[in-house]
């Protein structure tokens, strides 16, 4: 049987292939891929097998004329813009040897060319290989291009993420809007689940494909026979791509290890990623601390406290950061623990292994019981100062608890707790008042920051006050779950209350967001805007609003759905209402003893041998592959997952199938303030693929 440490293990089996090219080289990487090898080892993985340097994947970056090997690992097609980039380093530089690396497959490349027949040999690759003679200026130097699925990032023993594809989102109602807009009136679209692949721009089509095949390679690898099954538009497309393949079915043929892999849209569950009820400590970690530039998963950790530097203004920059990603045995598994325990729990382990590293190199620390604080935590960290040796046998485990420490003290960690608050009251609300009603109660919230709330306890402290990205949050909250809280019989009078209710908000919005002195990258992403001075009430009311309409459809996303419709239950007099997270129901489902058939769970890989099942069904009792009955069980999240439902999964797992092991597969790991960014990117449909 596989153990999901085989999977965990690929991505640095896969890096394997880019080291064995990288002697004596200067390599120039894209930010995906970069993020990508950061959780497989990092830059010092290409330092220590020979290369040179490592450089951004950039124009504006060349080598010197005692430089003549080079390395580009890119996660794009060998099209438009990436081509442009790499002729310019080329030209700039005085290279004799030129190799290339991209994560895009040359079957993909073929499709981008428009190019449908299958081919053994690889002609694309190969007419690349002549430019970069020809941009180096002699036939005869050597150049290499080649496809290696460097886009898997293991975070943990659990979770891997895939950088390259992080802001592929599933489908919105706008998303169905903007695809009909280019059909006949005739054959446009009830609804996105009528939606095929050939029916999505070509851009996304290219990004779909990449991912399928990325899968395949990972699943190729292990011997595995993989069984897919879909909730949600996008993942039936992923996951019906996947079981098309070609070499994906040649594949299911032989393998030998079975396993079932069950591809989710985050659209299925929005209240629990924007929700603040996950009692995680990394979960806050990642949403208070500065985000490593070019990242979207790590942080950075201000390293300050293991120099005798002061903190001023010109001690800022002085530090690279340090991060979470660790490669020390230690500190992996004091990661692991922190990933899926709870909060106190959490603290608590991140002291206990500071204590023992201290202890083990006899280092004069005070003991002391009771809470954990970040003052506490500080003192342990600065005895490790003094020795240098101390410091690079326990780095890994000093920046986590660096990491820690400044999480606990960070000024906007009162604003989650805030959230929750507010969170908790909405959900009450949510049963007892008109969805109206409830919304209205956002309304004196909506301030410019700073202004007084004049009430009897006075104005609110200024770390605990809502700013926009908070009150955008709770507005996503709200709407995704609008629908099943309220009867399906909406009156008109109804409609136009909530439509000017909506303009109301839109308007107090508008001033907030107006009056912010720095803005945060949800709002830059939202308005357009990197710096204040370029606000205009016009631009920030037109994006609102563009924000809004999206919000309206947020509530249908599980309307096609059958059993799996509700993630809210309603109070009964005796107890609260309750949001009921979409994985737990799915997960209950599948490891359900009685092996029910979920309607709603779609299996999606039987070609020929499936259609045959289904016809027989019709008239005998035929077996249905369900997802429970493999040992191994991959859950693919496309849209990210949270920490929060990274603990639940296990604890299911624990309770209802303990032989069973279960690896989440993500397109990235969620804060919060994620899902905004990913709801109103305006590129959606449109993904930067590098042509």
């Amino acid at each position: 049987m596989l153990a999901t440490e085989e999977f965990t293990r690929f991505p640095l089996l896969m890096w394997e292939k880019v080291l064995s090219k990288v002697n004596k080289s200067v390599v120039f990487m894209d930010d995906k891929c970069a993020e990508a090898l950061h959780w497989s080892g990092g830059a010092a993985t290409l330092l220590e097998a020979g290369a040179r340097n490592l450089k951004q994947f950039s124009s504006f970056e060349a080598c010197g004329v005692n430089e003549p090997k080079a390395v580009f690992v890119v996660s794009t097609l060998l099209k438009g813009r990436t081509v442009d980039i790499i002729k310019d380093i080329i030209s700039l530089s005085h290279f004799q040897y030129c190799v290339v690396f991209t994560t895009v497959a040359h079957s993909v490349h073929l499709l981008a060319n428009k190019v449908t027949t299958e081919m053994e040999e690889s002609p694309v690759f190969e007419q690349f290989e002549e430019k970069l003679c020809e941009w180096m200026g002699n036939m005869n130097y050597t150049a290499e291009v080649m496809h290696v699925p460097v886009v898997f990032a293991p975070v943990s023993q659990q979770l891997i993420v895939t950088p390259p594809f992080a802001h592929l989102f599933p489908l919105l109602s706008p998303d169905l809007e903007a695809i009909n807009e280019k059909r006949p009136e005739k054959r446009r679209f009830a609804s996105l689940n009528d939606i095929d692949m050939h029916h999505l721009p070509a851009e996304l089509q290219i990004e779909v494909k990449s991912l399928a095949s990325a899968l395949n390679s990972m699943f190729e690898a292990t011997g595995t026979r993989e069984e897919s099954f879909a909730l949600g538009p996008m993942s039936r497309i992923i996951a019906g791509e996947l079981a098309n393949l070609p070499q994906a079915k040649n594949r299911r043929k032989t393998a030998p290890n079975k396993a079932s892999i069950i591809f989710v849209d985050r659209t299925m569950d929005l209240t629990g990623a924007v929700g603040h009820h996950g009692d995680n400590l990394v979960e806050k970690v990642l949403t208070v601390l500065k985000l490593l530039p070019g990242h979207v998963t790590d942080v950075q950790v201000d390293m300050l406290e293991l120099t005798s530097l002061h903190k001023t203004p010109h001690t800022k920059n002085i530090l690279a950061p340090g991060c979470l990603a660790q490669i020390q045995s230690s500190a992996r598994s004091l990661w692991d623990a922190m990933l899926t325990s709870k909060h106190k729990e959490g603290v608590i382990e991140v002291r206990r292994q500071l204590v023992e590293a201290a202890s083990k190199e006899n280092l004069p620390i005070k003991m002391s019981m009771g809470r954990v604080t970040p003052e506490q935590l500080c003192s342990y960290i600065q005895l490790f100062r003094s020795s240098r040796g101390a410091l690079e046998s326990h780095c890994g485990v000093l920046q986590l608890g660096l990491a820690t420490a400044q999480t606990l003290r960070h000024p906007s960690l009162p604003r989650w707790d805030s959230c929750l608050a507010f969170e908790r009251l909405l959900l009450q609300a949510l049963g007892d008042a008109d969805f109206p009603a409830v919304l209205r109660q956002l309304l004196p919230l909506m301030k410019p920051r700073g202004v007084e709330d004049i009430s009897a306890s006075g104005s609110r402290l200024r770390e605990d006050e809502l700013g926009p990205d908070e009150l955008i949050l709770l507005l996503v909250y709200l709407y995704s779950l609008a629908d099943e809280t309220q009867p399906a019989d909406h009156d008109t009078e109804e409609e136009e209350e909530l439509e000017k209710l909506e303009r109301d908000l839109i308007g107090a919005l508008t001033l907030v967001i107006s009056r912010e002195t720095e803005l945060s990258p949800l709002l830059q992403k939202l308005t357009g805007c990197t710096n204040p001075e370029e606000l205009t009430a016009e631009r920030v009311h037109s994006a609102v609003e563009k924000m809004f309409k999206t919000l309206r459809g947020l509530s249908s996303t599980r309307n096609h759905l059958k059993q799996l419709r509700s993630i809210y239950t309603a109070s009964d007099g005796v107890h609260q209402a309750t949001y009921r997270p979409f994985l737990r129901q799915i997960l209950e489902e599948v490891f359900h003893p009685d092996r029910r058939e979920c309607p709603d769970i779609e299996h999606m890989s039987g070609g020929l041998t499936d259609l045959l099942k289904t016809g027989f069904s019709m008239f005998m009792k035929v077996s249905r592959p369900h997802p429970g009955d493999n040992p191994l069980l991959f859950l693919f999240m496309v849209g990210g997952v949270t920490l929060s439902e990274l603990r639940l999964i296990k604890e299911i797992v624990a309770t209802h199938r303990p032989g069973t092991q279960v690896l989440v597969l993500s397109t990235r790991l969620l804060r919060p303030t994620d899902i905004p960014e990913l709801l109103f990117n305006t590129q959606r449909l449109v993904p930067d693929i590098g042509v």
